[in-house]
C-alpha cells in the first residue's frame, strides 16, 4: 500500500488533511492552528512531495522524516502540519486493519474519558447559575476563565474578579465537583502566585496556564510559592519543550494539544514521559470533531489521562465531519468504528471555505501589548 494523494482541506476555522492510498483506503487528520491556518496550509503543500509513494504504515518513520529530515524543525506551524499528517495516518491504518485506532496504541486503558466543559458568566451570580445548570446536565468538571478584560487588561482587577467568581461558583456547587481555573497566560509569576494562593482554599483541580509556557524557570518560581496543582502545555509543540517541566516536576497536568505538537505519535510519547513523574494528561481542545476523536483514542490508550477538554456545539462542522464518538453523563466514548471513526464530506467542505480570522490582540491600560 502506497500514499498516492494528500489533500489539504481548509474549512471555516479548521484545516483537515486527507491521505489517500493506491488501495482506496484513506485517513483524515487535523492540522488546525487558530489564527495561523493559512500558514499551516502552505506548510502542508510543502510536505506533499515527501509523502507521495510512502508506505502509510510506517508512521514513526514518516514522523521522524518530516521532523528530523530537515535542518529546521519544530515550531507551531510545522508541528501542526505534521500533526495533520500523523493523525490521518493513524486513522488510515486503523481502517486498513479494521480496528479502532486506540487498539493500535496498545488497547483501551479505560472504558471512557472524563470531559470538562467551559462555564461562563459575566458576574459571579451568573457563573454560579450556569455551573449549577451544567452539573444538572451531567457535566462533572467545569472550567472557568473569569479574568478576561472588558476593554483593557488590568491584572489587579482580573485577580479580584477571578477570586470572586471562583468563590461564588464553589459555594453554589459544593466541594465535590472539580473546577479548573483558566488564566490563559495573562499573569506574571508573582501575580500568578497571588491568585493561586488566594484560591487554594477553594480546591481548584488545577490552575491552567497561570503564566506563559516557554520558560520552565518561571514555573519553578511559581511552584516554590504555591501549593495548588498547575497545568500547562497547549503552547508547547514537542516533547523536548515539555521535558524540563516534566522532569523537574514543575507542573501536574500536561495540557497537550496533539494538533499542535505533532499528532498522536508525539502525544503518546509525552504521556509516557509524564507517567514516570505521576503527571496526567488534560488534553487541550481544538474545537473540531476530528481533533476530538484523535484525542479520545490517545486518552483511551494511556494510563495517565485525567480529563479531556470539550465545548460543543460544532455547528456546520458537525455536518461536514461525521464521527462515531458520543457523550454520556460527562464522559466520552468511542463508537468502535475502524480508525478514528471519522469521515469528511468534501463537497460540503468546499461550500464552507476557510474564513480569515485573527485572535484577539489585548492591550493594557497604557496601550502596551498584553498576552492573549
Amino acid at each position: 500500500m502506497k500514499i498516492t494523494e494528500v489533500r489539504v482541506i481548509p474549512v471555516i476555522q479548521f484545516v483537515y488533511v486527507k491521505i489517500v492510498t493506491d488501495e482506496g483506503i484513506y485517513g483524515i487528520g487535523e492540522a488546525s492552528l487558530s489564527g495561523r491556518n493559512l500558514a499551516v496550509v502552505e506548510a502542508l503543500e510543502h510536505l506533499k512531495p515527501l509523502l507521495l509513494g510512502q508506505d502509510p504504515s510506517r508512521i514513526e518513520f514518516i514522523w521522524q522524516d518530516i521532523f528530523r529530515g530537515t535542518f529546521w524543525r519544530g515550531g507551531p506551524v510545522m508541528q501542526s502540519a505534521l500533526a495533520g499528517v500523523d493523525i490521518a495516518l493513524w486513522d488510515l491504518n486503523g481502517k486498513a486493519l479494521a480496528v479502532p485506532t486506540y487498539k493500535l496504541l496498545g488497547g483501551a486503558a479505560r472504558d471512557k474519558v472524563l470531559l470538562y466543559r467551559h462555564c461562563g458568566g459575566k458576574s459571579p451570580e451568573q457563573l454560579a447559575d450556569t455551573g449549577m445548570a451544567m452539573l444538572e446536565d451531567g457535566w462533572k468538571v467545569l472550567r472557568i476563565s473569569p479574568i478576561i478584560p472588558e476593554v483593557n487588561f488590568n491584572a489587579r482587577i482580573g485577580i479580584s474578579n477571578g477570586i470572586n467568581h471562583f468563590t461564588a461558583l464553589r459555594e453554589a456547587i459544593g466541594e465535590v465537583p472539580e473546577i479548573i481555573f483558566e488564566v490563559h497566560t495573562r499573569l506574571s509569576p508573582m501575580q500568578a502566585v497571588e491568585l493561586c494562593n488566594a484560591i487554594e482554599p477553594l480546591s481548584p483541580m488545577y490552575v491552567e496556564d497561570p503564566i506563559r509556557s516557554e520558560n520552565p524557570g518561571s514555573f519553578a518560581t511559581l511552584r516554590s510559592h504555591t501549593n495548588v496543582a498547575i497545568g500547562t502545555g497547549e503552547q508547547l509543540t514537542h516533547k523536548w519543550a515539555f521535558r524540563e517541566l516534566i522532569e523537574q516536576e514543575l507542573i501536574d497536568y500536561l495540557r497537550v494539544d496533539i494538533c499542535h505538537s505533532g499528532g498522536i505519535t508525539e502525544g503518546k510519547k509525552i504521556a509516557v514521559m509524564g507517567e514516570v513523574h505521576y503527571q496526567e494528561l488534560a488534553t487541550h481542545y481544538t474545537a473540531s470533531p476530528v481533533s476530538t476523536a484523535a484525542m479520545l483514542h490517545l486518552n483511551l490508550s494511556v494510563p495517565n489521562c485525567a480529563v479531556q477538554e470539550h465545548n460543543p456545539p460544532h455547528g456546520i462542522i458537525d455536518e461536514i465531519v461525521s464521527y462515531d464518538w458520543y457523550i454520556e453523563d460527562g464522559y466520552m466514548f468511542s463508537g468502535g468504528s475502524p480508525g478514528l471513526g471519522i469521515d469528511i464530506d468534501e463537497s460540503l467542505a468546499a461550500d464552507n471555505p476557510h474564513i480569515p480570522a485573527e485572535p484577539p490582540h489585548l492591550r493594557r491600560e497604557d496601550g502596551s501589548v498584553q498576552d492573549w
